[in-house]
């Protein structure tokens, strides 16, 4: 049984986690559920990451198993503070000035489960910005973007703009690892029933 026919669930909303795993090739339903994303601070950033990814996968588990749970957490990370998603306008600003002519880390923690078997992994990526002018900066927030993307931006629309470079998976940036995903899927579709 390939791991095409197995039934696949997303657990989460993102359009974009949607759109990526999609262009995968992969079929699949998309069950998300509500998760205390705060972070436990006796845990590093990518302990904590990864533990996120851990939870949206795991959470109602029993409902679906013998399917393959997909759960995924992205974050921006700057010298060591995290960068969530902007409360208002005034929170993208501050994200976007403390970003601007910066390297950043974007960390998702990936989970997948499938029957017994449980990967967890965090996949990082680096992002470096332009000098950002306050005007440019503002000119960005008033295209409503940055709302709802964790760094207050999103590399795969106008965002693009205020980068300079990256390294790593661009679609770790975007919000899902399928480089690492797709390797995980291959292990399970050499499992047996």
């Amino acid at each position: 049984m390939s791991v095409k026919s197995k039934k696949i669930i997303l657990k989460s909303s993102s359009p974009r986690r949607k759109e990526l795993l999609a262009n995968m090739g992969y079929e699949f339903e998309i069950k998300a559920y509500d998760v205390d994303e705060s972070f436990d601070k006796s845990l590093t950033i990518v302990d904590n990451v990864k533990r996120l990814g851990f939870l949206k996968a795991s959470v109602n588990k029993d409902l679906d198993y013998g399917s393959i749970l997909i759960g995924c957490d992205t974050i921006v990370v700057l010298d060591n503070k995290i960068f969530g998603k902007p409360k208002d306008k005034e929170d993208a600003f501050n994200m976007l000035r403390a970003l601007s002519g910066k390297t950043h880390m974007v960390m998702s923690g990936l989970c997948v489960i499938y029957k017994n078997y449980v990967f967890n992994d965090c996949e990082i990526s680096y992002v470096k910005f332009k000098e950002l002018s306050d005007d440019e900066i503002n000119e960005y927030i008033d295209t409503e973007e940055p709302f709802g993307k964790a760094g207050a931006y999103a590399i795969q629309g106008l965002g693009f703009n205020l980068v300079d470079e990256y390294r790593g998976s661009l679609n770790n940036i975007i919000g899902l690892p399928t480089e690492m995903l797709g390797k995980v899927l291959g292990e399970i579709n050499g499992m047996e029933d």
